[in-house]
């Protein structure tokens, strides 16, 4: 399938090193030839949509952490979802927390899917070709 949004971004917001490598690496396995930015904490998270030019093409999706320092991932959520320009930008959280208290909270606030991190590396190499697959080549956009 022929990806027509190869040149919008996918916006990374995760603190580990390992899991920003792992996810790095399982798009690399699927060719994926999207531009990854990467925040590396809440702050420069929220920095980045706050000055995110006009100019650049949005994210075709953003991959969020719940587990953040500086800023919490929910609320880096919330102002996500309150910036008008990443209101319709899908939201999938990718986190190791399983408390049901996150999720309902991520739900509530515009998540758009929640998927606990698998410890296996096999297993979350799966789980990024599907989110990579969904998100960015099935999933009809506005953008």
């Amino acid at each position: 399938m022929e990806n027509k949004y190869f040149n919008h971004p996918i916006f990374l917001i995760e603190d580990n090193p390992v899991d920003i490598d792992l996810t790095l690496r399982a798009f690399e396995k699927q060719h994926l030839i999207n531009p990854i930015i990467v925040a590396r904490d809440g702050e420069e998270a929220l920095n980045t949509v706050e000055h995110w030019s006009k100019d650049e093409p949005l994210p075709v999706v953003i991959l969020l952490d719940l587990q953040l320092p500086r800023i919490h991932g929910l609320k880096v959520l919330k102002g996500i979802k309150e910036d008008a320009r990443f209101k319709i930008i899908p939201v999938v959280i990718l986190t190791t927390s399983s408390e049901q208290s996150d999720i309902k909270t991520a739900y509530e606030m515009g998540a758009n899917s929640y998927i606990e991190k698998p410890v296996d590396f096999d297993k979350f190499m799966e789980v990024v070709a599907q989110i990579e697959l969904y998100w960015n080549v099935l999933n009809k956009k506005l953008l």
